[in-house]
């Protein structure tokens, strides 16, 4: 069995590529193309529209005696939380090059979510007739951009429209593709080619040699290494991320898709062979190792929720041990709340087969279970390991909205949270001062597309306000404060006294709250304080943002048996930090994005001095073949609209990805 995802910037092919694999493979009759909206993997109509993959799709198929679990995931920085949840699950990687453009900003971001879970690749270079393509520019791209060993496994015969096929450097021969590509020819090394393909294959063995003793042994005594020896070190090295085999191709023309599907079987680890996943006993309070093991107690992590109108929540589960049975209760480890799983799906897109069982190793769809969400670990009642959760990063940008009529006002609460359910890089909340919704996310297109489902998928007539920057506030020096509270409810005195220091932490490091006082108090007195505070956190200090990275320290508590309430400590640990924060000068702190561009090179100036002007600064800039790519940072707030401006500068050639870098004290501009 093979859990593997195809992961690349936007537009290098991921879909096309995944189209292929399912063909050549059996599983589907019909090629289905992006560009016609016919792709099997984009199965929801935006995707169709939009020409892009915004939902991971998972689907199965079996290739040499092999399960190959696949899932196509999004490329566009917007949905990276969906990357990051596949990524989690996954034991291997194909990663998709561009051949003119080599590695671009989103593949950069992908490859680091690889590398936090330490998720093995292989590289393939696509688009090989495209004009300007250069497989031996991308090999050397790669190598410096992303600090990995790349070794060419194939090199192309011939590049852009004379692009016919390539030289496999392990078996030394050559491969061509006829019949749409259904029927992969071999032939001998023509004599042009031969004197390159030898220069090849010395690199290949050179770079395997620095991993292995045996091949250098063999290569020192002069003794020729077979294509099976070289295959299984190869494999070694791939396993530990020591080496990126790469591949060459042209998906959409149907050339070297097959060589891939075998480098699945050959290279890409099998569940059991990748690290034990780590889990937090929660009984004895201890992490522990997960071996991959059918018989073992059953355990799982939900990784994505979809919302389906017919079957109610489809939970995609990746088991890591044991197996659960349709018709069998599940428990929800984190939640402590037992459920059923009703049904077993194995998912090929939006179709599904039904199967018994779903055991260690292999990914499904449990249907029954309401309560899950993204990230909950599920498995038996008997031993409670919770699996790491997964992080995403903070919704920076917000809309308001509104149901048309007050009547679907329910409706419309109901929907958004099937939505967050979905996912978790979407937030909701409530406008205490307007009494609007403010629903929050990773940029305009991701919110552009979950209005468009409110509005087409759940048929919900909704009025939309203009984009908001969420912004966050916190403090720029120490200052501490005493707080007194007294209230008689019921003919009962309820009084408390808290001394509170706070100063301003690191940026980036978090809230912190520490209780440093000597006064012995209640265990429930304690949670009461701690309860305030941490409220205090999220509800803001002068304009109701969220506060980050403050220091809340209470040193002194006075406390009476006859006077003393839970709710008193936790009103006035409230009233002690909005006070405490109100007088250490606070700030507000805006979003500053990462900025990615890539234009031709006539209109890198245009492109930079827009920036510029709206208040961005550059931070690097590196020229390739026939694009120059920018990094540069900019403030949220001002990149409104920035597409509109891009593409009148730029005659609509240049594109741009944001991704929220961090806050920073708002400037006044």
């Amino acid at each position: 069995m093979r859990n593997i995802g195809i992961m690349a910037h936007i537009d290098a092919g991921k879909t096309t590529t995944t189209e292929r694999i399912l063909f050549y493979t059996g599983k589907s009759h019909r090629i289905g193309e992006v560009d016609d909206g016919e792709a099997i993997m984009d199965w929801m109509e935006q995707e169709q529209e939009r020409g892009i993959t915004i939902q991971s799709a998972a689907t199965t198929t079996y290739w040499k005696d092999h399960q190959i679990n696949i899932i196509d995931t999004p490329g566009h920085v917007d949905f990276t939380a969906e990357v990051e949840r596949s990524l989690r699950v996954l034991d291997g990687a194909i990663t998709l090059f561009d051949a003119v453009r080599g590695v671009e900003p989103q593949t950069e971001t992908v490859w680091r979510q690889a590398q936090r879970y330490n998720v093995p690749c292989v590289g393939f270079v696509n688009k090989m007739d495209r004009l300007g393509a250069d497989f031996f520019f991308v090999l050397e791209d790669v190598g410096k951009k992303l600090k990995i060993n790349t070794v060419a496994l194939q090199i192309p015969i011939g590049k852009e429209s004379s692009f016919e096929g390539v030289i496999d450097l392990i078996n030394m021969e050559e491969l061509r593709w006829t019949n749409n590509g259904d029927d992969m020819e071999t032939s001998k090394i023509s004599s042009q080619n031969e004197e390159t393909a030898k220069q090849w294959r010395e690199k290949l063995i050179d770079s395997l040699s620095g991993y292995s003793d045996l091949i250098t042994e063999k290569y020192l005594s002069g003794e020729e290494i077979e294509a099976a020896l070289i295959r299984g070190e190869l494999r070694k090295a791939v396993l530990k991320r020591q080496i990126l085999p790469m591949f060459a191709g042209a998906s959409r023309r149907n050339l070297g898709v097959q060589p891939i599907i075998d480098a699945i079987v050959e290279y890409l680890p099998s569940p059991a062979e990748r690290e034990n996943a780590i889990g937090h006993n929660l009984k004895k309070e201890e992490d522990i190792d997960i071996p991959c093991d059918p018989d073992g107690q059953p355990l799982g992590l939900v990784f994505k929720i979809q919302n389906d109108r017919e079957a109610g929540s489809l939970c995609y589960v990746r088991m890591y041990s044991g197996s659960f049975k349709s018709g069998t209760a599940v428990y929800n480890i984190g939640k402590k709340k037992r459920e059923r799983a009703n049904r077993i799906l194995r998912m090929h897109s939006n179709k599904s087969d039904p199967v018994d069982t779903l055991q260690a190793g292999d990914i499904g769809v449990i249907i029954g279970m309401k309560l899950a969400q993204t990230g909950d670990t599920i498995g038996s009642e008997g031993w409670p390991v919770l699996l790491e959760r997964m992080q995403f990063p903070e919704p920076v940008i917000s809309i308001s909205i509104e149901p048309k009529t007050i009547s679907d006002q329910d409706k419309l609460k109901d929907i958004l949270e099937i939505l967050g359910k979905e996912d978790p890089t979407f937030t909701v909340r409530d406008n205490e001062e307007t009494g609007q919704l403010i629903i929050s996310g990773m940029g305009e297109l991701h919110l552009d597309v979950l209005v468009t489902r409110l509005l087409k998928e759940f048929k919900l007539g909704a009025k939309v306000g203009n984009p908001q920057v969420t912004y966050r506030e916190s403090i720029s020096k120490l200052n501490e404060h005493s707080e007194s509270f007294s209230k008689i409810i019921a003919g009962k005195e309820n009084a408390a006294k808290i001394t509170l220091k706070v100063e301003p932490a690191k940026r980036g490091s978090g809230n912190k709250y520490i209780y440093s006082a000597k006064t012995q108090v209640p265990a429930e007195i304690l949670m009461a304080i701690e309860r305030g505070i941490n409220g205090s956190f999220s509800s803001g200090i002068v304009m109701g943002y969220p506060c980050i990275d403050i220091t809340a320290n209470v040193t002194d508590v006075q406390y009476s048996d006859l006077t003393a309430t839970e709710f008193a400590y936790e009103a006035c640990a409230s009233m002690a930090f909005d006070a405490a924060c109100s007088n250490a000068s606070p700030i507000l702190l805006e979003p500053i994005m990462a900025v990615d561009l890539v234009c031709p090179h006539d209109f890198v100036g245009e492109v930079m001095s827009l920036v510029t002007q709206r208040g961005g600064q550059i931070q690097s800039m590196n020229s390739k073949v026939d694009i120059d790519e920018v990094k540069a940072q900019a403030p949220m707030e001002k990149m409104f609209g920035f597409m509109t401006s891009l593409r009148s500068v730029s005659q609509g050639r240049a594109s741009f990805s944001l991704e929220f870098s961090h806050f920073e004290k708002k400037s006044e501009r």
